[in-house]
């Protein structure tokens, strides 16, 4: 994976990331269009992780416009539709949930996006979403006054939570990228970054060699820098915590493992990676991540790591750098 220096003036931020088939969607779905949504839901079944992913994407794009009201008026009870009608009601309730959090609209909200779910669920089996969206609602819900988010765990060096529903989602999707971050995000929710890391812990060692699912750790570094009260003292975990690079280290073996095999990541876990790297001092193996990943690019970590108006700057500096090292 030879690097060569990218502009940044030329990397695109864009959900679908390196999936073409999904980007054409997407701006389909911007013009009002469903046809190849329909297509596209119809090639992907099958593949719960990609359904996931996918779905998940097209939702916050529909979610834009009238576009899903407009296929249902034309056909009702369409394959996948009440999949993608989920997603979009969850990320209503998210977002209100964040916006205004305790108020009756919020709590409205996800109510009508937990039925949803749940009806979702009854009619298309094997759909990792409903699961997904209900492991999403439980964020919501960080001191537990919902029974199925207090759930013993089944290990008891882990704390009670949204178990059974994690349980649904890996029985659909057993190593799904998207049900572990999710997992890992109703810990965060509740202020609990310890009980993440032994999540972590507890899981990732079964995960397959070159999941993308090696990269939560990074997400989790990134965490404690933006809750650390010493911002300057956070920083120093790439390079002072030894563990913390092993992490570092052991997420790239995985990435270039499936990069080889011909797979890809997301960009989002692309872009904590080539991070990891730079600040962890390594700028040649971040130099590769930013080689394959261009021309696109996640806005985190580097809006977490840098002023909001520095973001660009802060990864214009990891980008000359890494390259820098391989010249």
């Amino acid at each position: 994976m030879p690097a060569s220096t990218v502009g940044t003036a030329q990397l695109v931020q864009h959900p679908a990331g390196h999936d073409g088939e999904l980007r054409a969607v997407v701006e389909d779905l911007g013009r009002g269009g469903w046809f190849s949504t329909r297509a596209l839901l119809h090639r992907t079944w099958g593949d719960p992780g990609l359904w996931a992913a996918r779905t998940q994407v097209i939702g916050v794009a529909a979610g834009h416009n009238n576009v899903l009201h407009l296929w249902e008026r034309e056909e009702p009870g369409a394959f996948g539709l009440i999949s993608l009608g989920t997603r979009v009601m969850v990320d209503r309730a998210v977002l209100a949930g964040q916006q205004q959090p305790g108020s009756p609209e919020a709590a409205e909200l996800a109510e009508t996006a937990r039925q949803w779910c749940w009806q979702a669920a009854s009619v298309l089996d094997g759909d990792p979403v409903p699961w997904l969206g209900l492991l999403t609602l439980a964020s919501l819900d960080p001191k537990q006054f919902r029974s199925e988010h207090r759930v013993p765990a089944p290990d008891q060096m882990l704390p009670p939570g949204p178990w059974a529903l994690f349980g649904q989602a890996r029985r659909i999707d057993p190593w799904g990228r998207e049900v572990f971050h999710r997992m890992l995000r109703v810990w965060a929710a509740r202020g609990e970054g310890g009980t993440g890391a032994e999540f972590l812990a507890a899981y990732l060692p079964g995960a397959p060699e070159g999941s993308a699912l090696h990269a939560l750790p990074l997400y989790l570094h990134v965490d404690r820098y933006r809750r650390a009260k010493s911002k300057s003292a956070a920083l120093l975990q790439w390079t002072n915590d030894e563990s913390v690079r092993s992490a570092v280290m052991a997420a790239f073996s995985h990435w270039r493992l499936a990069f080889e095999r011909g797979a890809r990541w997301p960009v989002a876990d692309e872009s904590h990676l080539a991070h990891a790297l730079w600040a962890s001092r390594r700028p040649r193996e971040a130099a590769q991540v930013f080689t394959a990943m261009h021309p696109f690019i996640a806005p985190e970590p580097w809006v977490t790591m840098s002023p909001p108006d520095r973001a660009g700057e802060l990864l214009r500096q990891a980008q000359a750098q890494s390259y820098a090292a391989t010249g």
